[in-house]
C-alpha cells in the first residue's frame, strides 16, 4: 500500500510538470527513498505573480467595553461543534463562552474552582466525538467533560506522573491527541531516557494509540530542583489531519515528516530556508514581557532576580513557528516573527505568547508541493481550521482580544 501512495505522488508530480499554466509550473523534485516520497521544493511557489489563496474576515466577536458577555481576558483555545457554535476558553476567567454561528452570545460554561465541572488551570478546549467538550485542567490534574448544553459529564484524571501535557489537538472528526513530556520533577526519581510521546485518547482518557515517541525539546526542563528555560531551542511541532496522518517536525530544520495513520513515514517535505540570528534587542523584548508577567503575578523582586538567571537564549530563531493541517490535505507552515524587525510601536506591544508566529504562512498541497504564501491579518493568531474557515484570536492596537473567523478564498480552484 505504501508503494501505491508513492506512485500516486510521483504521478501527480509528472502531471504537474506537463501542465502549461502558471499555477502548475512546479520545478521541485520528488524522489522515492526506501518507500518514502522526498519532496524537495524550490524557494518560489506555484502561485507566482498570479496570486493564490487569500482570507477575508467573516465574523468578529468581542468588545472593549459594554456587555461583559462579549469581553475576553486571555483567550486560550477555541472549539467548534457540528452546528458551527463557537466555544471560547477564557484562561483569565477560567470560563467557556459559547457563541452561535452568527456570533451571538448563548451561555457561559464552568466557573473557577476545584469542584466538579470547575476549572483552575485550563488552556485548551477540544471538541470530541458527539460534540462532547473536553477541557484539560493542569491545576486540577484532570480533564473535564461537558455536554453541548454545558452540562458537566464528569472528568477523568490527568496524572503528571505520566508526563506533562505539552500540547493537545482535536480533528474535525473528533480524534483527540496530546503530546506528553516526562520531567524529573522535584522530590521524584529522575526520569531515565526521557522521550516525548504523541498519543490519541478515548473519551474516557484512556490511551488508544501511541503515534510516535521522540527526544524531548529543551525549551523547558528541570536542572536539579530548579526550572531551566532555553528560549528558541529546537522543539517538536505537529498536527493531525482529517485522514489521520501525523505532520511532525523539529523546528530547527525546514523538514516536515508526514506519517500515515499506521505509523509509517510516507513523505518528507523540504524547502530552502535561512535561520535568523537572535539579537540583543530580541532578547530584551522577550525578557521585558516575561518580567512584566512575573510582576503582574505578584512575584517578589528577589525571586525575579533568581528566575532571570534560569532563562537562556539560543543563537538563532527556529526555521518556522508552527505546522498546521489545512483543508484538503494541505500543510501550512508559519513564518517566525522577529521582534528586532518590528516598528517601534509594534516592538513596545510585542507579545511573545501571541506574536511568536508571523502573519505569513507557507502553503503546501497534499503532495507536498509549495504553492505560495498566505498572509493572515496582522495581530491574528489562528486556533482552529475547519474546512475553509479559520477561527482565531485578533488583538487591536490596545491589545484587546477578539475572536475572529476568516473565510479562505481560492483554495477550491487549486
Amino acid at each position: 500500500m505504501k508503494s501505491m501512495r508513492i506512485l500516486a505522488v510521483l504521478a501527480a508530480a509528472i502531471v504537474a510538470a506537463a501542465c502549461g499554466s502558471e499555477e502548475s509550473s512546479w520545478v521541485g523534485t520528488v524522489t522515492d527513498s526506501a518507500g518514502v516520497a522526498i519532496v524537495v521544493n524550490p524557494a518560489e511557489g506555484m502561485w507566482g505573480a498570479a496570486g493564490g489563496w487569500t482570507v477575508e474576515e467573516e465574523l468578529r466577536i468581542g468588545a472593549l467595553e459594554g456587555n461583559p458577555d462579549y469581553q475576553f481576558g486571555q483567550v486560550g483555545w477555541i472549539a467548534v461543534d457540528s452546528e458551527s457554535r463557537i466555544f471560547v476558553l477564557d484562561m483569565q476567567a477560567q470560563q467557556i463562552k459559547v457563541f452561535g454561528a452568527d456570533g451571538q452570545y448563548e451561555r457561559t460554561m464552568a466557573t473557577r474552582g476545584g469542584g466538579p465541572g470547575e476549572l483552575q488551570g485550563a488552556m485548551f478546549v477540544l471538541m470530541g466525538p458527539g460534540d462532547t467538550l473536553l477541557v484539560p485542567d493542569n491545576a486540577n490534574q484532570r480533564v473535564n467533560r461537558y455536554a453541548p448544553d454545558g452540562t458537566s459529564l464528569g472528568s477523568f484524571r490527568m496524572s503528571f506522573e505520566d508526563g506533562i501535557p505539552m500540547m493537545f489537538r482535536a480533528t474535525q472528526s473528533g480524534t483527540i491527541a496530546k503530546q506528553v513530556r516526562p520531567l524529573s520533577l522535584p522530590g521524584q526519581p529522575a526520569v531515565e531516557n526521557p522521550m516525548d510521546a504523541i498519543v490519541t485518547l478515548a473519551a474516557d482518557g484512556t490511551v488508544v494509540d501511541t503515534l510516535m515517541s521522540f527526544e524531548s525539546g529543551e525549551t523547558f526542563k528541570f536542572s536539579g530542583a530548579a526550572p531551566e528555560f532555553n528560549i528558541y531551542s529546537p522543539e517538536p511541532v505537529w498536527d493531525l489531519n482529517e485522514a489521520g496522518n501525523l505532520l511532525f517536525a523539529i523546528n530547527d530544520d525546514y523538514r516536515i515528516n508526514v506519517y500515515a495513520s499506521g505509523g509509517e513515514l510516507m513523505q518528507i517535505v523540504t524547502k530552502p530556508f535561512t535561520r535568523k540570528p537572535v539579537s540583543d534587542r530580541d532578547k530584551d523584548a522577550m525578557m521585558g514581557f516575561i518580567e512584566r508577567a512575573w510582576k503582574d503575578a505578584g512575584v517578589p523582586a528577589q525571586m525575579i532576580d533568581q528566575l532571570r538567571s534560569a532563562i537562556h537564549f539560543g543563537e538563532s530563531f527556529p526555521a518556522f513557528a508552527s505546522v498546521v493541517a489545512g483543508p484538503e490535505g494541505s500543510i501550512w507552515v508559519q513564518h517566525v516573527k522577529v521582534a528586532s524587525e518590528l516598528s517601534e510601536d509594534e516592538y513596545e506591544s510585542f507579545n511573545p505568547i501571541e506574536d511568536t508566529g508571523a502573519a505569513d504562512w507557507d502553503i503546501f498541497d497534499s503532495d507536498g508541493r509549495f504553492l505560495g504564501v498566505l498572509t493572515m491579518p496582522s495581530r491574528f493568531t489562528p486556533r482552529v481550521i475547519r474546512d475553509d474557515l479559520i477561527y482565531g484570536v485578533w488583538r487591536d492596537e490596545l491589545d484587546v482580544q477578539y475572536v475572529m473567523k476568516l473565510k479562505l478564498i481560492g483554495h477550491e480552484t487549486t
